[in-house]
């Protein structure tokens, strides 16, 4: 792992000026509010970090306030965590939430909503102001959210750096007899152990038939000599994401898996190429389908081939916007981040998926980790 030092976090003063941003969007849809939940876009604006639950617990931003809905028993708990300063306006049990929303709005004020709040709050808010008043604030908060600014790549780099240091600890530590569920608690202890305090926010290991499953197997599996291994793993540094994965054999690769793991290296390479200022997230998957196509593989979603979309967006959350997939008529910008990955799925057998992720700078795309070397050397 590199041994650049850690990244500060992001900044109160970046998140007052994503908090002017939002409040720029709103005038120019006509919203006297944007009610936040228990989401990463909560997070993102604020800096509280909260889990969701059947109580609202979020923030409204107005023109002029930042108020913060808390259930009255979570008060000073609120109270005492990181987040900018605000208002809190606090709801007891058997009160309602969307009562205290409305109340710090006027009476024909439109509200824009997080995408991500669960129907339950949207169905309360409607009842007492009224579904006409209440508009997808999804977009106008996305749209900020979908470019990542220096602070945010810096934190992505160094979670990205210290997975890839994981994985070559793994790559290491397999061998015949092994289980996956060791292999999975191993790389758990290996990210706390460089400074990922929470350990693998996810992580999926394979071996042979099992590759084929793009979200891996259930049940254990253990590790016999030429088996295909698949590794999928991440963390979370000041809540944002890496995730990378790496397809290999430990032993020398027969003709065969060395072809397709060209064919797959070749795809990836190809969305890469794709990635140009303004290209439309679409085209990369249509480069990674003709790549396979090419080969005698697919297409469209066929298998042997490649049965989902060739990558996603990366941040606070491990998949958001932008979505690399066919359709997708969102153009590349500077700031945009999301995955390389277009798996190729050989049914019944193995399959092989390699991952890493694209940043867009002013010249064009950059790789945050190095793509893998060959089918037995999987670090360049």
């Amino acid at each position: 792992m590199s041994s650049s030092p850690r990244p500060s976090a992001i900044s109160d003063v970046e998140r007052l000026s994503r908090l002017s941003r939002l409040r720029a969007s709103m005038e120019a849809s006509n919203l006297q509010g944007v009610l936040l939940g228990s989401t990463e876009s909560l997070r993102y604006f604020t800096g509280l970090a909260w889990y969701p639950s059947e109580r609202l617990l979020g923030a409204l931003v107005t023109p002029t306030a930042l108020h913060y809905i808390v259930p009255g028993f979570e008060l000073s708990k609120v109270d005492s965590m990181p987040k900018l300063a605000g208002e809190i306006v606090t709801w007891e049990e058997d009160e309602s939430s969307a009562n205290r929303v409305a109340s710090l709005l006027g009476p024909t004020d439109r509200l824009g909503l997080d995408d991500a709040l669960p129907l339950f709050a949207y169905h309360a808010l409607a009842g007492v102001m009224g579904p006409d008043r209440l508009v997808d604030g999804g977009r106008i908060i996305r749209d900020i959210r979908l470019r990542k600014s220096q602070a945010e790549i810096d934190i992505i780099q160094y979670a990205m750096n210290l997975t890839l240091e994981v994985h070559r600890r793994a790559h290491a530590f397999v061998k015949p007899g092994i289980k996956a569920s060791d292999v999975v608690r191993y790389i758990d202890e290996q990210h706390r152990a460089l400074g990922a305090a929470g350990g693998s926010s996810f992580c999926i290991v394979s071996f042979g038939e099992a590759t084929s499953l793009p979200h891996g197997a259930e049940g254990e599996q253990t590790y016999s000599a030429g088996d295909v291994v698949l590794v999928d793993t991440g963390c979370r540094i000041d809540g944002y994401h890496s995730d990378l994965t790496r397809t290999y054999v430990l032993d020398a690769p027969d003709a065969e898996f060395s072809r397709a793991w060209s064919i797959e290296r070749e795809a990836q390479q190809a969305v890469f190429e794709a990635a140009r200022l303004s290209a439309a997230c679409g085209s990369l998957d249509d480069a990674a389908r003709a790549v396979i196509t090419r080969h005698g593989l697919g297409p469209d979603y066929a298998l042997p081939g490649l049965p989902h979309r060739a990558g996603h967006g990366l941040g606070l959350e491990i998949h958001e916007e932008p979505y690399i997939v066919r359709g997708n008529r969102t153009v590349l910008e500077t700031g945009m981040c999301f995955s390389n990955e277009p798996m190729i799925v050989f049914p019944g057998r193995y399959g092989i998926r390699l991952e890493d992720h694209i940043h867009m700078t002013e010249t064009g795309p950059k790789w945050f980790t190095t793509p893998a070397k060959g089918p037995a050397e999987p670090f360049a």
